[in-house]
């Protein structure tokens, strides 16, 4: 991952604070890793659907992202098939299925440690004019600005 689309990433205050990890990005596509700990869990005790959705929504922020030009998603939907407990380890590959002007689809399908699907996300991005480079001087002007 080059060092604009990582540092842009970093300033992902969600992805942080849950403990998301990128492990591959390459040209409409990306994998992202979460462990499941207790601020994931749910009242009854196992991954909240929040969690999942938050990983799948992330995965596929990086890999809409990856082109260099700034995406934002207009549509989500997930599926959950399986719960997982503390302790598991979730991994998100999201896929490019369609790019087409402004707009692009994905697939994001999540796996826990076994290989077995654990949920699986569609989504659509639009994608801005703005690079993810202008997005990060920007907020570098902003934090800068914000700065007593």
């Amino acid at each position: 991952m080059d060092e604009t689309l990582q540092e842009y990433f970093a300033g992902d205050a969600v992805a942080a604070n849950m403990g998301m990890r990128i492990v591959e990005v390459g040209p409409g596509r990306a994998v992202v890793e979460m462990p499941i700990d207790e601020r994931h869990l749910n009242g009854l005790g196992i991954a909240h659907g929040a969690a999942y959705f938050a990983l799948a929504d992330f995965c596929h922020a990086v890999a809409s992202n990856a082109s260099g030009r700034v995406a934002v998603a207009i549509r989500c939907g997930i599926s959950f098939f399986k719960a997982v407990s503390p302790g598991a380890v979730l991994t998100a590959t999201a896929t490019e299925r369609h790019a087409g002007g402004p707009l692009a689809e994905y697939d994001i399908n999540i796996h826990d440690a076994e290989g077995t699907l654990v949920a699986s996300m569609q989504g659509m991005v639009y994608r801005k004019k703005e690079t993810v480079a202008q997005a990060l001087e920007a907020r570098h002007a902003a934090e800068n600005n914000q700065q007593p």
